[in-house]
């Protein structure tokens, strides 16, 4: 139903492949140290801190390896920037000024699939989306849109709250209905 994009060139067999490469650098700077231990060199502290290193290194690239590094596009949706993100249950993004009503719901779709994380607090990911308007120079009004709501516990990527703001997406600068 939704396209997948890649943020990253590398699939989760790279990284695997990737992780077993660190991994047999992890044990040759292990051996190192030990020997260096054994035989009194100077730098045997510093073989320490690097094989500490790798190790941490290793595990990360073991992480990426078990879930993979997508994006969701969804069709008739359009770029947006997040501009605020609690890590819990808030984020806003914001939209470009013409946005009409199809582009919103799609957009607030794809946020509410690409923001979800099962490392956020909380049951409910709210997502709000504004645009900037300027009503006269040097003055910027923050004006909300739309937003959604998901569970948190949930994976389903169709069970979403979208509200759009009528009143509020009736106040931007007329666009083509796509």
């Amino acid at each position: 139903m939704y396209s997948q994009l890649s943020l990253a060139f590398l699939t989760p067999a790279d990284f695997l492949q990737t992780t077993l490469w660190s991994l047999g650098f992890t044990g040759l700077f292990a051996v190192l140290a030990l020997l260096a231990f054994i035989l009194q060199w100077g730098i045997r502290f510093r073989l320490v801190g690097i094989t500490g290193f790798m190790a941490v290194l290793t595990v990360g690239l073991f992480s990426l390896s078990l879930f993979p590094i997508t994006t969701t596009v969804v069709p008739g949706s359009v770029p947006y920037n997040v501009v605020y993100d609690n890590g819990a249950g808030q984020v806003v993004i914001k939209l470009p000024n013409d946005i009409n009503e199809s582009q919103l719901e799609a957009t607030l779709r794809q946020s509410a699939i690409n923001q979800f994380s099962p490392g956020r607090m909380g049951q409910n990911l709210l997502i709000r989306g504004r645009v900037l308007l300027h009503p006269e120079e040097g003055v910027t009004e923050p004006l909300y849109v739309g937003q959604v709501r998901r569970s948190q516990s949930d994976g389903d990527e169709n069970d979403f709250q979208i509200e759009v703001n009528q009143s509020a997406l009736a106040r931007l600068p007329q666009a083509s209905e796509s």
